[in-house]
């Protein structure tokens, strides 16, 4: 089968659960989390929730155990805590969910980000793969990555990989 007949089977309308790591943003300041969410409604995906949460990796873990646990949701989308200050603690905690990565997410992502901001995209720590039969994202906090990584990969892709998880 093409990857063009196995994107055609993708689910489409999925459940989204979206998450924003920050220690300074709110609901009216999250550019980012916001973005996330006005991209997955203008593809038809449905938003299972949407919390921010302080860079604690205690709290990080709470919140994404609690919604890769929930039966409605497809996919959780993490943004912020990808870097390397010393707060930025989100790549630690996805990674221990992950059960299987898609290093290709986080590769092809610091390609196109390096196309954009240069060599700065070292620095970013996105990540993709499956924990507990769901899609796990994360990505940085910019408004620019997460629209890149949005509208690059994510969105084109994210049916298919949900597809896939369900042997589909």
């Amino acid at each position: 089968m093409s990857v063009a007949e196995h994107k055609e089977k993708g689910k489409k309308n999925l459940s989204c659960f979206v998450v924003t790591v920050s220690d300074t943003r709110d609901e009216t300041t999250d550019q980012s989390g916001q973005l996330i969410k006005t991209l997955l409604d203008g593809e038809g995906h449905c938003l299972a929730g949407y919390r921010i949460v302080k860079d604690e990796p205690v709290q990080i873990e709470a919140l994404l155990e609690g919604a890769l646990s929930r039966n409605d949701v497809d996919a959780v989308i993490v943004n912020g805590g990808t870097g390397i200050s010393p707060r930025d603690g989100t790549y630690e905690v996805v990674s221990r969910f992950l059960e299987k990565r898609l290093d290709g997410f986080g590769e092809i992502f610091r390609f196109l980000s390096y196309q954009d901001i240069g060599p700065a995209a070292i620095m970013s720590r996105a990540v993709a793969g499956s924990a507990k039969g769901k899609v796990l994202i994360s990505l940085p906090g910019s408004k620019g990555a997460v629209d890149l990584a949005m509208r690059r990969l994510v969105l084109p892709e994210l049916g298919h990989m949900v597809s896939q998880l369900h042997g589909k």
